[in-house]
């Protein structure tokens, strides 16, 4: 007996509610993958647009950045926007970091969105396993009362074993989907600590490009 032979006999015999268990993992999987892909894609890309940004300030080529940013999604072109915007209109640094610390705000959500829905399904998965054992059982003893003495043993304990399948199946289940939450969330902490250090270096590289102006309007 191979291995898609026992996975098969084992979901056969836990019952109707081993589907909404299945419906509820392959959900998870597919938010879960959904998420890795974008939150790996963002990290890229805002990467990418921070190294983009600072040549740009660096060379205080602000109207090209500004200009860029615009036209751009990704969260580090509209955080150095924001901040850049704000360098222009105010040089008060605390202004300026206000603005980009409202810039990550703004970033959040998108990144976060559906994580929280894998911790969510994995309670549920767990719950409809233990559903499932609880009517599995109700109906095991509600077969053996009426069951002759002599199969009453027999048939009591193969109905547990069959009914202890659900939880079994949902403890498969929300295992997988927590771990995949925690892994996602630690991915979203590291892209939004990115986001915080890259604003601190574009605050200073700001900062040091308003002291070098002021020196040499001063010589």
């Amino acid at each position: 007996m191979d291995v898609y032979e026992v996975t098969v006999g084992f979901f056969q015999k836990g019952g109707p509610f081993m589907y909404p268990i299945a419906i509820v993992l392959t959900l998870g999987l597919a938010i879960a993958t959904e998420r890795w892909l974008v939150l790996s894609n963002a990290r890229l890309r805002n990467r990418s647009a921070f190294n983009k940004a600072m040549q740009h300030l660096q060379k205080r080529e602000y109207a090209p950045l500004i200009k860029v940013a615009e036209k751009s999604r990704v969260p580090m072109y509209r955080i150095v926007a924001a901040g850049l915007g704000r360098f222009l209109g105010s040089r008060r640094r605390d202004d300026i970091e206000s603005a980009m610390e409202e810039g990550v705000m703004e970033a959040l959500p998108r990144l976060e969105k559906r994580t929280q829905y894998l911790a969510t399904l994995a309670n549920v998965a767990t719950l409809l396993g233990l559903l499932g054992t609880i009517v599995g059982l109700i109906a095991a003893f509600s077969a053996v009362a009426d069951a002759a003495p002599t199969e009453k043993a027999s048939l009591l304990s193969s109905s547990i074993s069959v009914a202890m399948n659900t939880t079994a199946f949902g403890l498969i289940s929300a295992i997988p989907l927590l771990l995949l939450h925690a892994v996602l969330q630690t991915k979203t902490t590291e892209i939004v600590d990115s986001l915080e250090m890259a604003s601190v270096k574009v605050l200073n590289v700001l900062a040091d490009g308003e002291q070098g102006a002021s020196g040499v309007r001063a010589v």
